[in-house]
């Protein structure tokens, strides 16, 4: 195994589980929070090396944060933002926003405009993909009802 694979998944798990701990999340959901975050950034990762761009990666990292948040929330019966919140440490595009308020203090407007663009879209992403996965989920519970209820009405 890469162990450039390797380091990216600790970072972002431990970023994750720091974030949880200085938020609050109660201990026993830690881990699952850790896992939420290493997955999203894992997502983003090998997306953005296979170029599909940075803000597309975003999206396709936080489609899997929201999947994994469902899925703990489910699982742990807690709500999906105890998982949500921590996880979206590692996507968040703070270097380019740091640029941004950087570039326009020393008067390079230029490129602080576009890097506060880079960051409205890349935050646009996330969000984006935190509705993709809540649409997703209303759809499937939708579907599971309908099923439940034909299957009662057939027995």
């Amino acid at each position: 195994m890469n162990v450039e694979v390797v380091i990216h998944y600790l970072f972002s798990y431990f970023s994750t589980v720091t974030f949880g701990i200085v938020t609050n999340v109660p201990r026993k959901l830690l881990n699952a929070c850790g896992i939420t975050g290493a997955v999203g950034w894992m997502i983003f990762w090998f997306a953005k090396n296979l170029d599909t761009g940075e803000i597309f990666a975003n999206f396709l990292g936080a489609i899997g944060i929201g999947m994994m948040s469902i899925y703990f929330s489910r699982r742990k019966k807690m709500p999906m933002t105890i998982f949500n919140i921590p996880s979206l440490v590692p996507l968040v595009p703070g270097g380019p926003a740091y640029q941004a308020v950087r570039n326009i203090v020393l008067g390079d407007y230029v490129s602080g405009i576009h890097s506060i663009i880079k960051v409205i879209m890349t935050a646009g992403a996330i969000a984006a993909g935190f509705m993709v996965t809540g649409i997703v989920e209303r759809l499937l519970k939708k579907l599971f009802d309908k099923h439940k209820s034909t299957m009662k009405i057939t027995k």
